[in-house]
């Protein structure tokens, strides 16, 4: 299989798998199976490093991020696996911040190719097969593994990591997961491992019993950030949910035995997260003047947050460059979006796009108004022709709107 014909090849998997099911690929099959087997084949690659193993609605990206910066200035060396991308695929899997080399990806894909097409693996399952199988060829210290989906059947979950941690829970993806918080809580305590400490970011009288039994019934210690972490850290992470994200972040960091840090890794690290391991697409700031920000946020929980900090901005008019997939909840989204601004309605280039005029529609009912666009792109000209020095840009709703402008 020539270079060309395996990027094709990885291409191809993507498309018929992410683009088109969505989360519903974003975690395997639904079981442990298929990667336990891949995972054997391998030789086990996920026992040969040390980890730490992310879930939570949201914040669990950053969050992996922040943790993975800390250890790099600790002089450790860091694999970090998250997903989804926004650029290119290589970004799911970073060893100190840089992507897998393509040769590295390209010989996995000609290696077992035939092995993911015969025994029907997801692109998921590959991919994390891919991440498990190169931190163990580059002998990392130790790697942050974020879940895909949920926690109990993810296809991340075969790892016995150092600690797990649990950011947060919203009703996201209940389609998969459960429609209640408790339900949603169970799947994510199945990242909960027998001895192994456990942090949970924030505390829900729904969700928060969850937790302390599954930990108990594993006789695994709880440790609730937003209480445990008291000091306050700057992070150059901009948006203002990175303030409970970093506590769950350093109370996995103090968790850590065998491992050397101390406070000045914790400040510095949580200082250059971009730098050191490249994230992007939180409160990403594009332009200054006119001010373009960036942000992935995708569910009510972290629009929430983000609509809050955006109202907090100086500007003469506000302009949102905005498109979704089709499994959101719009009549929980919407409500939290300012009248006072122009929209720039659009869909981002993949199958599970909400039609434009479907979305556009949908706003009007809760006194959203703008117009339609054929593109991303489209949007995001037509936002910039009518923004000013003085006026802001707010550009999301999607990770894959952020991705094509990024």
């Amino acid at each position: 299989m020539t270079d060309k014909k395996a990027l094709q090849w990885l291409e191809a998997q993507y498309e018929a798998s992410y683009q088109k099911k969505g989360a519903s690929n974003n975690s395997g099959a639904w079981d442990l199976v298929k990667i336990t087997k891949f995972a054997e084949h391998l030789k086990s690659p996920h026992t040969k490093f040390k980890s730490i193993h992310v879930a939570g609605t949201n914040g669990k990206g950053s969050t992996s991020h922040m943790i993975a910066s800390v250890l790099q200035e600790a002089g450790y060396k860091v694999g970090l696996y998250t997903s989804p991308h926004l650029k290119e695929f290589r970004e799911r899997i970073r060893v100190n911040g840089e992507m897998i080399s393509h040769k590295a990806t390209l010989e996995f894909v000609r290696d077992y190719n035939i092995y993911v097409t015969s025994e029907n693996l997801s692109f998921f399952e590959l991919t994390v097969a891919m991440a498990f199988n190169y931190f163990a060829q580059q002998e990392v210290d130790i790697a942050v593994i974020e879940v895909g989906l949920g926690g109990r059947l993810d296809s991340t979950n075969i790892i016995t990591p150092e600690v797990s941690v649990i950011t947060n829970i919203g009703l996201d993806h209940v389609q998969f997961l459960g429609n209640t918080l408790a339900k949603i809580a169970a799947e994510k305590a199945g990242i909960v491992k027998k001895n192994i400490p456990v942090v949970i970011g924030e505390y829900h009288k729904e969700t928060f019993p969850v937790f302390v039994e599954k930990a108990e019934n594993l006789n695994s210690e709880v440790y609730l950030a937003e209480k445990t972490i008291q000091q306050i850290y700057q992070t150059d992470l901009l948006g203002d949910y990175q303030q409970k994200n970093y506590k769950s972040a350093v109370q996995a960091i103090r968790l850590l035995k065998s491992f050397q840090i101390e406070e000045k890794h914790i400040q510095n690290g949580l200082l250059n997260v971009v730098s050191n391991t490249n994230l992007q697409g939180r409160w990403q700031i594009v332009s200054e003047v006119p001010k373009i920000i960036c942000d992935t946020a995708h569910n009510k929980e972290g629009l929430q947050i983000v609509m809050e900090q955006l109202q907090k901005e100086d500007f003469q008019e506000l302009h949102i460059v905005f498109g979704v997939v089709s499994d959101k909840n719009l009549d929980k989204i919407f409500p939290l979006f300012p009248k006072n601004a122009y929209y720039y309605f659009c869909s981002p280039k993949i199958d599970r796009a909400l039609d434009v005029y479907e979305l556009q529609q949908k706003a009007e009912e809760f006194g959203l108004s703008g117009n339609v666009y054929n593109s991303v792109s489209e949007a995001y000209i037509a936002a910039k022709a009518k923004t000013t020095d003085n006026d802001v840009m707010y550009i999301g709703g999607s990770t894959f709107v952020v991705a094509e402008i990024l």
